[in-house]
C-alpha cells in the first residue's frame, strides 16, 4: 500500500490539503539551521512550503512516480526506501516525514534520522487527521462495508477520535525516547478548518489508503454514496482539521 499512491501522483498532489502555515512556522523556528530532509516526501506538498519558508530540501522517496513528480515541481528528490538510503555523508539541520513516518520501521528510521542530523538538529514527524463530519463519515463507512467488505478498513468505525491519533504521535515519541539519542519529544498540535465541495472531496477520497488500489466500479459505487451524501448538505461541508506532530532535537 505504500507504494501505491504514486499511481495518479498530480491527482494526489491537486487534492491533498497543505500544512498549515502555523506548523511550517514552527519547524523553521526550532531547526538549527536551513537545510531539510524531506522522508517520503511523496509529490512534495510539504517540501515546497519549506522551500517557500526559505529552507533548502531534499526529499527521499520509495516510488519513482512520486518522486519524478516532485522533481518536476522544483524539489530534489532521490528515490530510496530511507532506511536504506545512502546519505553519503550528508547532514541536516531537520528530518520532516509528512504523513509518511507510519511506513517506516520506527526503530530504523528513528536512528537514521540522528544519523543524518547535526547535533541539535531537529526532527519533525507530522500528519493531519482524516476524520471528516459524522454525516459524510457514516456514508462512507458503509458504502466500504458494502462494497469492500473483506477491506480491512471496513472493519473500522466510522470516525476514531482524536485521543487515537494522539496515542499514535505519542508513540512515535516513545520511539524516539528509547532511542537515546534525542532530547525530551514534543507534542504539537494545529486545529483549523478547509470547506471542501462535492467534487473536492471526492477527488481526495482515492488518494487515501483504503481506496488507491480498489477497482474502478467498486471505487466509483462508493463516491457516488459519498457524494450523495454531501449533496444532501447543500454540496459542500467544512472539514475540522488537526494537523498533529512528534518533534524532537538530536543530542549534542
Amino acid at each position: 500500500m505504500a507504494e501505491s499512491f504514486g499511481s495518479d501522483p498530480e491527482g494526489y498532489d491537486r487534492a491533498r490539503p497543505s500544512y498549515p502555515d502555523g506548523l511550517i512556522a514552527r519547524i523553521v523556528a526550532a531547526s538549527p539551521g536551513h537545510e531539510v530532509l524531506d522522508v517520503g516526501c511523496g509529490t512534495g506538498i510539504a517540501g515546497r512550503q519549506l522551500q517557500a519558508a526559505g529552507c533548502e530540501v531534499r526529499g527521499v522517496e520509495p516510488d519513482a512516480r512520486m518522486a519524478e513528480f516532485a522533481t518536476s515541481r522544483g524539489l530534489p528528490v532521490e528515490v530510496a526506501r530511507f532506511e536504506t538510503w545512502d546519505a553519503a555523508g550528508r547532514r541536516f539541520d531537520t528530518v520532516t516525514a509528512a504523513q509518511s513516518w507510519h511506513w517506516i520501521d520506527p526503530e530504523a528510521g528513528a536512528a537514521k534520522a540522528a544519523d543524518v542530523l547535526r547535533p541539535g538538529g531537529l526532527l519533525a514527524i507530522f500528519g493531519h487527521v482524516f476524520e471528516p463530519p459524522i454525516e459524510v463519515a457514516e456514508p462512507f463507512a458503509a458504502a466500504l462495508r458494502r462494497v469492500l467488505p473483506d477491506s480491512p478498513f471496513a472493519a473500522m468505525p466510522a470516525r476514531r477520535p482524536l485521543t487515537t491519533y494522539e496515542a499514535l504521535y505519542a508513540k512515535v515519541g516513545d520511539s524516539l525516547r528509547a532511542s537515546g539519542r534525542y532530547r525530551e519529544p514534543e507534542l504539537w498540535r494545529f486545529d483549523w478548518t478547509c470547506r471542501y465541495t462535492r467534487d473536492e472531496w471526492l477527488a481526495l477520497l482515492p488518494t487515501t489508503g483504503g481506496l488507491t488500489r480498489v477497482p474502478a466500479e467498486p471505487l466509483a459505487e462508493i463516491l457516488n454514496e459519498v457524494g450523495a451524501a454531501i449533496d444532501g448538505l447543500g454540496g459542500a461541508f467544512t472539514m475540522e482539521y488537526t494537523t498533529l506532530a512528534t518533534a524532537a532535537v538530536t543530542r549534542g
